[in-house]
């Protein structure tokens, strides 16, 4: 998955605040099929291939609930190897009878939508080979057209369910933001990445290497929207994965021209976007 590896940059993890470890534990095992990788009292670290990270779940002891129309998390979007995967995990979620909230075709990608107990948004989805990817320009075209989920559900093997495959990834994260003009200074021409898609006004997908999309960046919780609270239930932080320190200090500088606050922990460095979504940069 070249669009996730050298010489691209991409998400590779989030972090979320949750009301109750165990009742999240219980989702993510059983409804997603993810491993624990690394366990303590108030947190969990979660696994796909028992080895790379993929989404940690916490509770903070004071954490508060999550509030509507703010910036944050809209979802994070797990790629799997294949059809064939996205066929299996249908299938048990049917079996499960667990409601999801939707299942779209977006030309580029097949991908189903649910949340956790919390609300925190998930896209399970598999792309199509980006050969088949059309583009207009420097933009890659996209839609919102029905899943044929009879036509994914024949590719299944029919070998049981047994959890995510080890081959899965972070392939995107889609966030809520407050406005555009800030947002896309900080992404674009601080951090490097390129808008290869508009969504009419109110969103924009961003990515490098040519990819369909990193980031995708929306407004549909309102112009203006505040940041959460730091101990609400969503997002705390997601990760992005640089392809060299040379890049990595030089997007970190980048942004720190523009005023952004950037806190470099032993070459890890944690900064804030203007909409107040926190991100860790490493390499």
């Amino acid at each position: 998955m070249t669009f996730h590896e050298k010489p691209s940059t991409f998400v590779s993890q989030v972090h979320l605040n949750v009301q109750d470890l165990q009742r999240s534990l219980e989702f993510y095992q059983t409804i997603i099929g993810f491993n624990i990788l690394e366990q303590t009292d108030r947190s969990i670290v979660l696994t796909a291939d028992g080895a790379s990270p993929l989404v940690t779940i916490e509770q903070p002891e004071d954490v508060s609930p999550k509030k509507r129309g703010t910036a944050g998390l809209f979802h994070y979007a797990l790629l799997l190897p294949s059809r064939a995967d996205l066929a299996k995990i249908i299938l048990h979620m049917i079996k499960m009878k667990y409601p999801v909230q939707g299942a779209s075709d977006h030309l580029v990608s097949e991908a189903l939508y649910l949340a956790d107990p919390d609300g925190n948004g998930i896209e399970i989805y598999v792309d199509r080979p980006s050969s088949n990817w059309k583009w207009q320009g420097e933009e890659v075209v996209m839609a919102t057209e029905p899943l044929d989920l009879e036509g994914v559900i024949k590719e299944d093997d029919e070998t049981p369910w047994d959890g995510l495959p080890a081959g899965t990834i972070m392939g995107h994260i889609h966030l809520h933001v407050a406005e555009f003009e800030k947002i896309k200074q900080f992404y674009c021409d601080g951090l490097g990445f390129e808008v290869v898609c508009r969504y009419g006004g109110q969103a924009l997908f961003i990515s490098t290497g040519g990819y369909h999309h990193h980031i995708g960046l929306n407004t549909w919780n309102g112009v203006g929207a505040p940041a959460p609270a730091e101990n609400s239930v969503g997002m705390s932080y997601y990760t992005v994965v640089f392809p060299s320190e040379t890049v990595l200090q030089e997007a970190a500088s980048r942004i720190k021209s523009m005023g952004a606050s950037v806190a470099d922990q032993d070459g890890v460095f944690l900064t804030t976007d203007p909409s107040g979504n926190q991100i860790k940069l490493i390499v």
